[in-house]
């Protein structure tokens, strides 16, 4: 069973709006994106790693693998949590 989320709804708090979490963890698709788009900046803030180029210079880079495993991590969190 679908249900219909309101996306337009924002929390002038910053905040997913209760719908949205209760569709995430029953698994409906558009949901859980909603969610993970909501923590991206998070997710991508926590991945930040110090590269060295091979001069030796040393700049701030994600690294996509640590973001798509903590992607990943809070989709399975999303997925187990009951309301």
């Amino acid at each position: 069973m679908k249900t219909q989320i309101d996306y337009d709804n924002q929390d002038e708090r910053g905040l997913l709006p209760y719908p949205v979490i209760v569709a995430a963890t029953k698994g409906e698709p558009a949901a859980m994106k909603m969610v993970v788009e909501h923590y991206d900046s998070y997710i991508s803030s926590l991945a930040m790693r110090k590269v060295r180029d091979e001069r030796g210079n040393v700049y701030y880079g994600i690294d996509g693998d640590v973001r798509d495993r903590l992607r990943v991590k809070l989709m399975q969190a999303v997925l187990s949590f009951r309301i």
